[in-house]
């Protein structure tokens, strides 16, 4: 479930439980990137929400987050900090694009302003986290 990046020989992990540690790990002169624990945030909050979640990969491009929900359904997570230019927007959404079923897919970001594509949900991450569980209400 953790990928492993190395940096100095010190395994550093992109999946943490406690985000603060990979601030330790990484040392003061090295800030761990947003984006690195916005995905640490959604992936405990998949989790959270009941979905067993792994990373999945497909015609060499990398998607965040595959989840099936505890009804048994798929669904794709890309996680981004900011859609700041064009070659960032077409590598998130390029990643889903790649995926030809027709299971939801998801690309959550900390941009107010919001643009669906091909059938992919584009979501502020903010008002995603907020969301409650219909299943538990």
């Amino acid at each position: 479930m953790t990928k492993r990046v190395t940096d100095q020989n010190i395994p550093l992990f992109e999946k943490l439980v406690d985000t603060g540690l990979l601030n330790i790990l990484a040392g003061k002169e090295k800030i761990a990137e947003r984006g690195h624990i916005l995905e640490n945030i959604v992936n405990l909050e998949l989790i959270h929400r009941g979905n067993k979640v792994w990373t999945g990969t497909a015609r060499n491009t990398e998607v965040d987050f595959v989840c099936k929900n505890p009804s048994g359904k798929i669904e794709y997570y890309q996680v981004a900090w900011q859609m700041t230019n064009e070659s960032t927007v077409e590598h998130e959404f390029g990643a889903l694009e790649k995926i030809s079923d027709n299971y939801p897919k998801y690309l959550l970001t900390t941009d107010s302003f919001i643009k669906n594509r091909t059938g992919i949900r584009h979501k502020n991450v903010f008002n995603w986290l907020l969301e409650t569980n219909k299943k538990k209400e």
